[in-house]
């Protein structure tokens, strides 16, 4: 198996990139090849720091770098001897089985939209969010900002997307779908969710019905299905809760001699807890729905979650994700 990395994407490339290409080399011998596609120099500079890498690392030089700040579409279409476009390239030819990106999602998507394309009979690719819930199954919302604007028939897509995917990699057997709403009565919600309703009783999946926002984190659904302006907004929502939680207890758990003693007693228990939620735990989301395996990474992603991400690219591989998907796709195609 071949995997293509981004070397230059996310806020501590190439430095965390590298090395989290070197651990997922380590954990997974099964991965031939990987190549680091960016500024050879810089990657040679980092790899020297590990003792020169490993002979299983290739090299793709590229001239040109998708900043964070870059408008997503025109910067892929500008900069063709971008990292970004390069590492789809490599997918894209068949040298690389899947890709693994960080950092600007928006040229992720683009790229890997106009590179790879979507599989036959995928509408729009959407991104699938793993979050933790409080029985410890994860729950898998899609989208997560790839398409913010969508119809019922994309939305039906994004089920059984997000079904295979929850199935596949997380290991639930029979994933329980819910659409995203206001109310989890059939009546309550806007047009969007209501088509989607009806499309979804008819659906390869186990469709429960609508679910709301509290629901997320309860454990009882397996896979959100909503637009990805929707989904983004709780992605970001959920992210900066997380962040203010753990900020209020840090405060709280300082404030004297006492509650200090405290918060040593049960410091492993909130390590615990921080690697629930933790976005270095996956390291990534998928981008279903293109022709080719396509990881994306958080901006902030460190060497830890780069690893995961990649691993999670060769999961995908080995798992025959997208096969499934299409299977699941001609299905729905054949009972609507």
């Amino acid at each position: 198996m071949r995997i293509a990395v981004d070397a230059m994407g996310g806020d501590y490339a190439p430095q965390a990139i590298v090395e989290g290409a070197l651990l997922a080399l380590r954990d997974c011998p099964d991965i031939e090849q990987m190549f680091l596609v960016g500024d050879e120099a810089a990657i040679q500079t980092e790899l020297a720091k590990h003792g020169g890498g490993s002979p299983r690392v290739v090299i793709r030089h590229a001239s040109e770098v998708v900043g964070m700040g870059d408008s997503p579409a025109t910067a892929v279409r500008r900069k063709k001897d971008s990292s970004i476009n390069r590492a789809m390239d490599l997918v894209k030819s068949g040298e690389a089985a899947a890709v693994f990106a960080a950092g600007n999602t928006g040229a992720a998507v683009a790229a890997a939209t106009l590179k790879l394309r979507t599989l036959e009979g995928v509408r729009r690719p959407g991104i699938a969010v793993a979050m933790p819930t409080v029985n410890d199954k994860p729950v898998v919302v899609i989208d997560g900002g790839a398409t913010t604007d969508c119809t019922p028939e994309i939305l039906m897509q994004y089920a059984i997307m997000g079904s295979t995917y929850s199935r596949e990699i997380i290991g639930r057997p029979d994933p329980h779908v819910g659409v995203m709403s206001v109310g989890t009565e059939e009546a309550k919600g806007n047009v969007l969710s209501k088509e989607t309703f009806e499309l979804l009783e008819q659906a390869p999946v186990h469709f429960i019905g609508n679910v709301e926002g509290h629901d997320i984190f309860k454990g009882d659904v397996d896979v959100v299905v909503c637009d990805g302006f929707t989904g983004n907004v709780i992605l970001k929502t959920s992210e900066s809760a997380a962040h203010a939680i753990g900020s209020w207890l840090k405060r709280e758990l300082t404030r004297n001699f006492v509650r200090m003693l405290g918060a040593l007693l049960i410091r492993s228990g909130l390590r615990s807890l921080k690697e629930k939620i933790s976005q270095t735990t996956y390291g990534g989301a998928p981008l279903l729905g293109v022709n080719g395996i396509c990881i994306i990474g958080h901006g902030s992603s460190n060497a830890v979650a780069v690893k995961n991400g990649i691993r999670q690219a060769r999961d995908a591989v080995k798992q025959r994700v997208n096969e499934a998907i299409l299977e699941g796709v001609r299905q729905c195609a054949v009972s609507t």
